[in-house]
């Protein structure tokens, strides 16, 4: 393996990471839909929101690292994606800024708005964030509508645009292919049970806890019927596959090919998935540590999946309008100089993990004295 193929391999590693962190700390929005469900009065719904406040800046934080270490090593993808499925990822920015303004304004003094309207926002950002999110990232594995054209960089009577979408519904027309939409319902359902188990271990209420506990017994199951659905059909789906001349083809199985040629990819995912389903275990009983092991078996599930979408060859974003255009690691990544400058800088990445821990502990220390007696957000 030359050393550019190994830095774009390592860097769709990252970018995996990145995406699987995310999906775990999307536990926030999983609590901001249960809001309600949780928390019948006025009391309870500022304990879910004050242990919730402090964690909702770590995932925004994961999604815009995300989405920069996409631009900076994979810029075709980011261009042709969040250039073309403008609707979607436009949706996706405005769920995310409703959150952001309801944890400033909710319990602002002279609130003209009322709590009420800040919890609304909430609500949808922990609904529609999830689906939104898993339903743009099923398109990595079911195609999308564009065109890719390099030979436009030479057009010197416009502007010199790669790519182009074919639909004008520029993203929307994600939700007509039904695994897209049952994977971001997966994403939905396993949020939520994160939550649940978030505030089964940092809530002190008896009445929130048995709801809590009640919502794993409830939402587990869901997500367990989705995810199972979805990666059946996942496996036994035509991919999209790269030869050594960048020559796309289809390829029957080929996610199943994957895990077959990268055992080790395997093993991560049954890892990942076992220590979820014993998080379910430990949920359904009531166990406050429950929510470590969803967390790290999130983690594992999510990455090894983004793997077998990028690594052996594969199109990690197909295209269903030209195959040729379907883009790969390879044909999509940035010089081999920024890869490797990116590669130094990333060596930061451990200390910045460090800090997040760190963060995280002192943040959930203060949150548990506010959370007590039901002030914060």
């Amino acid at each position: 393996m030359d050393t550019i193929t190994l830095l774009q391999h390592y860097w769709w590693f990252i970018i995996s990471l990145f995406g699987a962190l995310l999906v775990f700390l999307m536990f926030v929005q999983g609590g901001q839909a249960l809001l309600y469900a949780l928390g019948r009065n006025e009391r309870e719904r500022n304990l879910l929101t004050g242990v919730l406040g402090h964690k909702w800046e770590l995932t925004f934080t994961t999604l815009v690292t995300f989405g920069g270490a996409f631009f900076a090593s994979f810029p075709l993808f980011y261009s042709t994606s969040f250039g073309g499925a403008f609707y979607v990822w436009m949706a996706i920015l405005f769920c995310f800024v409703l959150q952001a303004v309801a944890y400033e304004y909710r319990r602002k003094p002279a609130n003209v708005f009322g709590e009420r309207t800040f919890n609304a926002f909430l609500l949808i950002n922990g609904v529609l964030g999830p689906l939104l999110i898993g339903t743009a990232v099923g398109t990595f594995f079911t195609g999308a509508e564009f065109t890719v054209d390099r030979l436009n960089l030479a057009n010197q009577g416009g502007a010199a645009v790669i790519s182009q979408w074919a639909t004008p519904w520029h993203g929307l027309e994600a939700i007509a292919e039904w695994r897209n939409v049952l994977l971001g319902a997966a994403l939905v359902m396993l949020t939520k049970t994160l939550a649940c188990q978030y505030f089964m271990h940092q809530i002190d209420d008896e009445a929130i806890l048995r709801r809590a506990r009640r919502g794993v017994r409830i939402f587990g199951p869901l997500f367990v019927l989705h995810f199972v659905i979805w990666t059946a059909g996942l496996l036994v789906a035509d991919g999209w596959t790269a030869n050594a001349a960048e020559i796309i083809s289809v390829e029957p199985c080929k996610y199943l090919h994957n895990l077959m040629d990268m055992p080790y990819v395997a093993v991560i995912l049954l890892v990942g998935v076992a220590a979820v389903l014993w998080s379910l275990f430990l949920g359904w009983h009531g166990k406050r540590q429950a929510i470590w092991f969803g967390g790290a078996g999130t983690v594992l599930t999510v990455l090894s999946l983004l793997l077998l979408a990028g690594w052996n060859g594969t199109a990690y974003y197909p295209s269903l309008t030209d195959m040729q255009s379907s883009l790969t690691i390879s044909n999509s990544s940035s010089s081999l100089f920024t890869l490797k400058t990116m590669a130094w800088v990333s060596l930061f990445i451990p200390f910045v993990v460090a800090y997040i821990w760190y963060v995280w502990g002192a943040l959930s220390r203060k949150t548990g004295e506010r959370a007590s007696d039901g002030e914060g957000y």
